[in-house]
């Protein structure tokens, strides 16, 4: 007989097992970690501790490992529900978000601006007012971050960014999960990241250092990611002992890197640029040249959509690349920030090395 968690149930009820081993089945043994997350808002990672990092990431692979692989079922949203505000289009944000949630037992209610009057007929004050008051959590993709920091001051439940012009933690977290399962560990490795100074890179400035990674970035000119940004990552980076570099080569970047990233050169609202852009990122394309440049176990990582001219089909495809299990993990990902955010559920799986 399969053997989840509604047998389980069953099975408990009639042989009289505690209400502690029920609690230990569907919750877990307490975590290892003395992390807190429930009620938090997620908007940047940089507002996220080391430990509270890991601690997500250990999320993610306990609740990949129970219900992928183990097929078992944790209705741990049951009664719940997700706003999801999407002002520009996803595919990954929204898949992940929308069937990790139902996944979970809860219910996802995906919202455009043509849905609801955000921010037109109403305000942004009223909306997260309102929308505290009917769900349990909004995730919002937006242009603009300040949006987030309003609707977070707001709000009275979690406000997680699906993306903004600054950020987008959770395809971070999907990318150190994917980093984590394929190297083991985190600590010690080097991440170069060639093209645009946008909101994924900022991302990674804003917490690669607190794990333990490097990071070579290679822009063009003009296209350098926040100044305020960088301040936070040279910050980071001193305080944790690791190494950042700034460049405008992309081989220098790439020299002994384990990982090479990319994404995409031209965004959602900058399509009028598009002929500026590609010329000022002429040579920034990724090939196996680049990767020669790399460490000999380098990996490729790429959020998609991606174009040909950010990389080409011999790295893209290639045995090195880990961007389908890279986009399978913000579905994880996801799944970890909601539920540590809105449940006092613990991981059960061993901790990771991180």
């Amino acid at each position: 007989m399969l053997f989840n968690g509604r047998n389980f149930i069953s099975i408990a009820k009639l042989a009289g097992t505690s209400k502690q081993l029920l609690r230990q089945f569907w919750y877990g043994t307490p975590a290892q970690m003395n992390v807190h997350l429930k009620g938090r808002d997620l908007l940047t990672l940089q507002n996220y501790t080391a430990d509270e990092l890991k601690y997500l990431l250990w999320m993610a692979s306990d609740l990949k490992q129970r219900i992928k692989h183990k097929g078992e079922y944790l209705p741990l949203m049951q009664g719940k529900s997700l706003a999801m505000i999407f002002e520009k289009r996803s595919t990954r944000t929204r898949l992940s978000a929308e069937t990790g949630f139902a996944l979970l037992g809860g219910h996802p209610s995906f919202l455009t601006t043509q849905d609801i009057h955000l921010g037109t007929n109403e305000s942004l004050t009223d909306t997260a007012r309102v929308l505290s008051s009917m769900t349990n959590a909004i995730l919002a993709r937006v242009y603009n971050h300040n949006d987030l920091d309003l609707m977070a001051k707001e709000a009275t439940i979690p406000i997680i960014n699906g993306l903004s012009d600054l950020y987008h933690p959770l395809q971070i977290l999907a990318d150190y999960l994917t980093l984590q399962e394929h190297y083991g560990g985190l600590k010690g490795l080097t991440i170069a990241w060639v093209g645009d100074g946008n909101n994924v890179l900022q991302s990674f400035m804003a917490s690669a250092a607190q794990l333990g990674m490097h990071l070579r970035i290679a822009t063009p000119r003009g296209f350098e990611p926040d100044f305020r940004i960088t301040k936070i990552a040279e910050q980071n980076s001193k305080e944790y002992g690791t190494k950042l570099l700034l460049t405008t080569d992309p081989l220098e970047a790439a020299d002994s890197a384990n990982v090479l990233v990319t994404d995409t050169w031209i965004s959602m609202g900058q399509e009028e640029e598009k002929k500026e852009r590609l010329k000022a990122f002429q040579g920034y394309q990724i090939t196996m040249q680049t990767a020669k440049s790399a460490a000999s176990n380098w990996t490729f990582l790429h959020c998609l959509p991606r174009k040909p001219e950010e990389v080409d089909d011999e790295v893209f495809y290639s045995p090195q690349s880990l961007v389908f299990q890279e986009a399978e993990n913000r579905k994880w990902t996801i799944m970890a920030v909601m539920v540590s955010l809105l449940t006092d559920y613990s991981p059960q799986l061993q901790k990771p090395t991180f």
